[in-house]
């Protein structure tokens, strides 16, 4: 697996690439890929990190697992590639942006639009086997991916951190809440959404008043 991230990115993350976990991941990733139809395509699999650079990042939402059926994952959590249906969490994400925000449901769920704005849309573990979730699991993706997050927190101020459920809740314990915005809620899915733990969270205008209040450019949802 060669590591094509984005240079602000690479500096940041280079000696995690050197350590041991990391060597054995990509081992791992190879094979598995190799042998096995596996999700997003090799040269998506870091695409949240090259769409919003480290300087730019100023949101983050934490998904979990790829999309593991064909053609949806793009390496962007909860996000889809153009001509793919959105997924009933995409679509409640959406849902409350319309109601939130007043922004009608967009035709696409490819959130590049998103992530070129900054909005790091960051998988715990960014790859997955195909019709298999939580396939590539404790392999050391989730290792990776929480030192993404202390290095945010610990080398940036005043970002917006988006925890969806319990699994990103959890990885929250990595953030230093006294310098960024922690909103939580419950997970956009149908489950937790129609239970009400998800609509009505304004997770969207309460980030954007976050970034204008510190003079930074709100997102366009």
């Amino acid at each position: 697996m060669k590591v094509a991230i984005h240079p602000s990115w690479k500096k940041e993350l280079a000696d995690e690439f050197e350590k041991d976990y990391f060597k054995n991941l990509t081992e791992f990733v190879k094979v598995e890929y190799n042998a096995n139809t596996c999700y997003p395509k090799g040269s998506d699999i870091f695409s949240a990190f090259d769409h919003s650079t480290f300087s730019n990042t100023k949101v983050v939402i934490l998904g979990q697992d790829p999309y593991h059926g064909v053609g949806q994952a793009n390496g962007l959590s909860f996000s889809v590639n153009d001509g793919i249906q959105s997924p009933p969490s995409l679509q409640n994400i959406f849902k409350e942006i319309e109601h939130d925000l007043g922004k009608p449901v967009p035709n696409s769920g490819n959130l590049e639009r998103w992530a070129n704005q900054g909005v790091l849309l960051l998988n715990a573990t960014l790859t997955v086997r195909a019709h298999q979730a939580g396939s590539h699991q404790k392999k050391g993706w989730e290792q990776f991916t929480d030192r993404v997050i202390e290095i945010i927190s610990s080398e940036k101020e005043n970002v917006v951190f988006l925890l969806w459920g319990g699994y990103a809740k959890k990885k929250g314990a990595k953030i230093d809440s006294s310098k960024h915005l922690i909103l939580t809620s419950g997970h956009p899915s149908p489950l937790s959404a129609n239970r009400g733990y998800w609509f009505g969270n304004k997770h969207f205008s309460k980030a954007n008043t976050y970034l204008k209040e510190n003079g930074k450019e709100p997102i366009d949802w």
